[in-house]
């Protein structure tokens, strides 16, 4: 079979789908010619941005080298390895500590990291890359293709229970003709792999992973990053230091510091003092606001591909009843929590993917504010208010406990809110906190029945909902199981042309909209905050995923 090389430095996911869908060199040289430009949710396109790799040298006086740059994060650390790369204060450390084979930016373009070039048969179902030499793991080991099998191995093994295995769906086998050739050989087509899939997957240090397991390795992880791991203590704050021999050059910054910070406020005092240089984690709506007017700061804007949700567990009896959610979404005054709550800065969610996402579906039922409707729905499908105004049917009442995270003053006012317009329609839902990561466990385990927080369901750049929506995801906090569902997301994952994509993930959203998984509120606008000492920052990013390229930048007091 013949294979084209293809070097995706840079190119938009896009315009790599288009290459992969036509199998044509003309096809990808006119692409590269005149790359699509993104389009914003109303068609328009957005202002240009800059290459990454451009972005430092747009700041006056240049890279200096030195310093410590402390970022906040509203939760504990609960581990450092690939398999902890779903909460955002986990993966920020995680990126720094590893690098994949290949990425995607903040501006939504792929870029090539420990891949120096791959390429791809014609058919989308091999991938040959060829890997950069004499690259470094932090114990001082080289890196080869073994280090690549082995993770990629281990991570898609079933057996071992990892939450980003569906990131492997389609993945046959993996070889290693050579030590810096890596071949990875479909069972089918897979159009997530290089965007939101395996090939951005964290390499680990296999000898040593074998060696010490996942348990340990997520404690003390190796990796190829541009820092290493200095110190961690899961509930106080993880410290990296600079990486001299990485690959890509130490980087400017000494030490990258990340401190648990639960209370926004306490985030927000930590940052006008300058005892912190960026929350990771969005403050309150207001207080990004005030820093956004201060020629201190600077606050990217970008729109979050992460739905604010309240996870549904749906083993639980009266959870189970889809009527009984379907009524949740009418009770619940969403315009309200984003308004009285969210400071306006959040648009509605009306499925499981954003409407910047060209996948999204704007011919769906949506859920209006109708708590008449939600107490109508309930009482023909036989859900009778009893004396103690709580509603029940053969026994079983609708009472449930929403667990939110310890000490989020932001998200737990939502909770609150809403537990008063479930009472109004005879619904209880009971109020307890606990750590995060107990949480993401229990969630994970069926055994907690509701929770409160952000998570994505597919992205702008990649609608696949495999981790969270397949009955087999890692990710599948609401237990759904639904053999069409599970259906349609691996079918969507074997076509990449945008044409024959988008059916799939529009009867997805259908399914998503009707049996109601999980109580979809909004989507914000996420603030990222800077003090304005640190360089090198991007200009105008599409995404809030610019903390990967920590390493090229720097901090300037002048």
């Amino acid at each position: 079979m013949t294979k084209r090389s293809l070097d995706i430095s840079g190119m938009s996911r896009r315009d790599f789908l288009r290459y992969t869908a036509l199998g044509s060199t003309a096809a990808f040289m006119a692409a590269c010619a005149a790359p699509a430009a993104p389009t914003t949710s109303n068609g328009a396109a957005p202002a240009a941005a800059p290459a990454a790799a451009d972005a430092p040298a747009a700041a006056a006086g240049g890279p200096k080298q030195g310093g410590t740059m402390t970022w906040m994060g509203h939760q504990e650390v609960s581990g450092l390895g690939p398999d902890n790369t779903g909460p955002t204060v986990e993966w920020v450390m995680v990126v720094n500590i590893h690098d994949p084979l290949v990425d995607l930016d903040e501006y939504n373009q792929i870029e090539m990291v420990l891949a120096k070039s791959v390429d791809i048969s014609p058919d989308g179902l091999t991938y040959t890359f060829k890997l950069h030499e004499g690259v470094k793991f932090h114990d001082g080991s080289d890196f080869s293709a073994e280090d690549v099998k082995y993770t990629y191995d281990f991570y898609r093994n079933p057996d071992n229970g990892m939450s980003i295995a569906g990131n492997f769906t389609g993945v046959d086998s993996v070889e290693t003709p050579d030590k810096y050739t890596v071949v990875v050989n479909m069972s089918d087509v897979n159009a997530a792999s290089l965007t939101t899939g395996w090939g951005g997957t964290p390499i680990v240090q296999s000898k040593y992973h074998a060696e010490v397991g996942e348990d340990k390795y997520r404690t003390a992880p190796i990796g190829t990053g541009a820092y290493k791991l200095k110190e961690w203590r899961p509930a106080e704050f993880t410290e990296l230091e600079a990486f001299d021999d990485h690959f890509r050059g130490r980087p400017n910054i000494d030490i990258l510091r990340q401190d648990v910070v639960p209370e926004p406020s306490v985030r927000m005092i930590a940052l006008q003092s300058g005892e912190a240089d960026s929350a990771v984690w969005p403050l309150l709506v207001e207080d990004s606001l005030l820093l956004e007017a201060d020629d201190g700061y600077v606050v990217f804007r970008t729109l979050s591909n992460s739905i604010k949700h309240f996870p549904l567990n749906l083993t639980v009896p009266a959870l189970s009843d889809k009527v009984v959610r379907q009524a949740m979404m009418h009770a619940l005054d969403r315009q309200r929590i984003i308004d009285d709550l969210w400071n306006g800065a959040a648009d509605i969610a009306h499925s499981n993917l954003v409407t910047a996402s060209p996948y999204h579906n704007f011919d769906l039922p949506q859920y209006d504010f109708d708590p008449a409707k939600a107490a109508a729905m309930l009482d023909e499908a036989g859900w009778v208010v009893g004396a103690d105004g709580i509603r029940a049917k053969d026994g079983v009442p609708i009472s449930f406990t929403c667990t939110t995270i310890t000490g989020d003053q932001a998200r737990r006012p939502i909770a609150e809110l809403a537990q008063q317009m479930f009472k109004e329609v005879g619904i209880d839902m009971q109020l307890e906190e606990a750590p995060v990561a107990s949480i993401l466990q229990s969630m994970r385990e069926g055994t907690m029945e509701c929770s409160l927080y952000n998570w994505t369901y597919g992205q702008a750049a990649e609608p696949d909902p495999f981790s969270t929506l397949h009955s087999t995801g890692g990710n599948n906090f609401s237990r759904i199981n639904n053999p069409h569902l599970d259906e349609l997301i691996e079918e969507g994952l074997k076509h990449v042309s945008f044409e024959e994509r988008k059916p799939y993930y529009d009867e997805i959203q259908e399914i998503f909209v009707d049996e109601v998984p999980a109580l979809y509120l909004q989507f914000d606008q996420w603030m990222n905050v800077f003090n304005t000492r640190i360089k090198g920052l991007p200009e105008n990013p599409l995404n809030s995923d610019m903390y990967r390229q920590a390493y090229k930048w720097w901090i300037d007091e002048g």
